[in-house]
């Protein structure tokens, strides 16, 4: 359980935060050097031995990479940074706005159009209205193209299927639904036969809905006999004739009846993002749809309560709660986690989430409600930027350690002399732990906060 007696002081992460940046700096070029002189074009994922390799599954990770590079720029004000990063948008980013095979635009698009156009409206990149406006295309192109991999399985639900087909949907995907959200503050809509109108935002919202029945477990539930308030299933299957649900699944987790962190740390994220975003809706989409806020409201204090309860003190969970190997580690929940046991592997990657879901849980509820997760958020953020997690070493291309990318395969690199993965980075890790610092920068210095909506859009009220 995480430990949550005081509320770290924002002056604490002055100097944790200078270091990680200084360390990201150099470590972004380094990847950058590499990938100029190596014969692959695919997608960096993981890092094998300190160095960034790709792992062929579908091409999800490239906007974590270029997006990195934007964070950076934002954060130290490095032009260098920001036009390489711009370029390499265009160059690599625009042909995924058209991608009809993944559910991942939330990851690719968004975090490096939708980076670029809330830059140049917080004034970060000089206002040019050709140059805004081919942003605002991509970002509505991307957020259709997102919206038309859809199953509909009645009763007003639906969702956005994975790369595993029209049967599943994925816990992963409730943070791709930034993608229609921002697509609908454009003023995008989905045209079908005979020019059908489908609203974005009328997807994103039964795509919430679902998840929130299917992924997400409660007590009032009766889907399957391990009913837990939070506990999440990484994955839903569906009869795509009838619409009904079949069972809950898992493709990178122990099982469909243990909660794989990196997938509930998905879900945390990803609702707090969305309810910050209806709260400041206007009053016509509110009457529209009802309780869906409540319905996040419930779901976050779930699935939050659910990852303080069963993580290790510090903050950093295991891959998954349920994995067999736990019972090794004696009371694994009362004390620190350790990315060297002999026994599962840590993923360090699901706490970088994770956090700034917290954090932005607990700003929603305010100083007293939303202490405990502000006190949880922050324990996370600051044992992250510290040792053992954070990489300062110059040879080691990843900048967050000891995170996993699919243990049950065992893709992930075994150092020799180890039961275990340890001591290497994901590309989502990498990113999340610099969109977290980003947040807390701002957070520190009073600036405005930080939102993927902070960019100009006017809906109507009425």
């Amino acid at each position: 359980m995480i430990e949550t007696k005081e509320l770290i002081p924002l002056e604490a992460f002055k100097k944790p935060l200078e270091r990680m940046w200084e360390a990201s700096e150099k470590k972004l070029w380094a990847i950058e050097k590499a990938a100029d002189e190596s014969e692959t074009h695919h997608a960096l994922v993981y890092t094998q031995n300190g160095h960034y390799t790709s792992q062929s599954w579908t091409d999800w990770t490239r906007g974590f990479r270029i997006g990195s590079m934007l964070l950076q720029a934002e954060a130290t004000d490095s032009k260098e940074f920001l036009n390489y990063a711009r370029e390499a948008t265009i160059q690599q980013i625009l042909p995924q706005t058209t991608n009809f095979g993944v559910h991942d635009h939330g990851f690719t698009v968004t975090s490096t159009f939708g980076t670029l156009l809330r830059q140049m409206d917080e004034g970060m990149i000089p206002h040019n209205e050709w140059e805004r406006r081919y942003y605002v295309q991509a970002l509505i192109t991307s957020g259709i193209v997102q919206a038309h991999r859809w199953t509909d399985i009645g009763e007003n639900l639906g969702f956005v299927h994975s790369f595993n087909g029209p049967h599943s949907l994925f816990a992963d995907t409730i943070r791709s639904l930034r993608a229609l959200v921002i697509a609908h503050l454009l003023g995008g809509v989905l045209r079908g036969e005979e020019d059908e109108i489908f609203e974005l935002l009328d997807r994103a919202v039964a795509h919430i809905r679902t998840t929130s029945r299917y992924i997400v477990s409660s007590a009032f539930q009766d889907r399957d006999g391990y009913a837990e308030a939070g506990r999440v299933a990484h994955e839903a299957i569906f009869n795509v004739r009838t619409g009904s649900h079949r069972c809950p699944s898992t493709q990178q987790g122990y099982s469909p009846f243990t909660t794989w962190t990196r997938g509930l740390a998905w879900i945390i994220l990803g609702y707090a993002e969305l309810l910050e975003f209806f709260q400041i809706l206007p009053k016509r989409y509110k009457t529209k749809y009802g309780d869906v806020e409540h319905e996040m409201h419930n779901v976050l204090t779930w699935t939050a309560d659910y990852y303080i309860q069963n993580s290790p003190t510090c903050g950093v969970p295991y891959w998954d709660t349920g994995a067999p190997g736990l019972k090794n580690l004696g009371d694994w929940s009362r004390q620190d986690a350790d990315p060297f046991n002999d026994w599962e592997p840590v993923d360090s990657s699901a706490a970088a989430i994770t956090a700034q879901g917290l954090l932005r849980f607990g700003k929603i509820l305010g100083p007293q409600s939303g202490r405990k997760y502000l006190m949880a958020g922050r324990k996370i953020a600051y044992t992250l930027l510290g040792e053992p997690y954070l990489s300062t070493d110059p040879n080691h291309q990843g900048l967050l350690l000891h995170s996993v990318y699919h243990w049950p395969r065992r893709w992930d690199y075994v150092p020799e002399g180890s039961s275990v993965a340890n001591g290497e980075s994901v590309m989502w890790g990498d990113y999340h732990l610099r969109e977290l610092a980003l947040y807390l920068g701002r957070l520190s210095r009073s600036e405005k906060y930080y939102a993927f909506t902070n960019f100009d859009w006017d809906l109507p009220d009425e």
